[in-house]
């Protein structure tokens, strides 16, 4: 673990946390929907949840992998580059299919929420490159600015109602068959 990762753990935890209510909203949808559209929603951010994880948990690999480990002539590296890299390319694919579902998320979202988590994500990013905040300080800086985006994430998550947007998706989609039909 790196010198920072005692800071990272609250950050993980709440990643994990993040994560398991987006499955209990894919299942909970999968049960109760017959929109393919809020499934894909449900598991993109699933995957979005576990490549932010996987991105946190960046020096797993260097204590569970033998530097010289090869599967078909590839290395380690390109391997998990190109699992990445598709689970990246779904994201977009399902975010793209579910776009009325995110779209009726996103609208709801209120705008100081989006301009407290930029301006965190802001804070992150001069704690990271060490700009006008002290490197060893910035460090700090950078981790608290993550782990606050990600408890903005979970708490939004755990005030989601559902049955509003699934409502509102199912009222979209009823208008646009009608239209399409005439």
């Amino acid at each position: 673990m790196s010198s920072d990762g005692i800071i990272e753990i609250p950050g993980i935890i709440i990643l994990f946390a993040c994560l398991l209510r987006c499955v209990q909203y894919l299942l909970q949808s999968s049960a109760t929907n017959t929109f393919k559209q809020i499934r894909a929603f449900w598991l993109a951010a699933v995957l979005v949840f576990f490549a932010v994880i996987r991105r946190e948990l960046n020096y797993l690999p260097d204590l569970l992998v033998p530097t010289d480990f090869v599967l078909f002539s590839h290395s380690y590296d390109w391997w998990e580059d190109l699992v990445l890299t598709i689970v990246y390319v779904l994201i977009v694919g399902l975010l793209a299919y579910s776009w009325r579902y995110l779209w009726a998320i996103l609208k709801k979202v209120p705008v100081s929420l989006y301009f407290s988590v930029a301006a965190l994500a802001l804070l992150e990013y001069m704690g990271e490159n060490a700009i006008m905040i002290p490197e060893a300080l910035g460090v700090i800086t950078e981790e608290l600015s993550e782990t606050a985006i990600y408890g903005i994430a979970l708490i939004y998550l755990w005030r989601l109602n559902l049955n509003e947007y699934d409502c509102q998706v199912e009222e979209t989609s009823e208008l646009h068959c009608q239209t399409a039909s005439h």
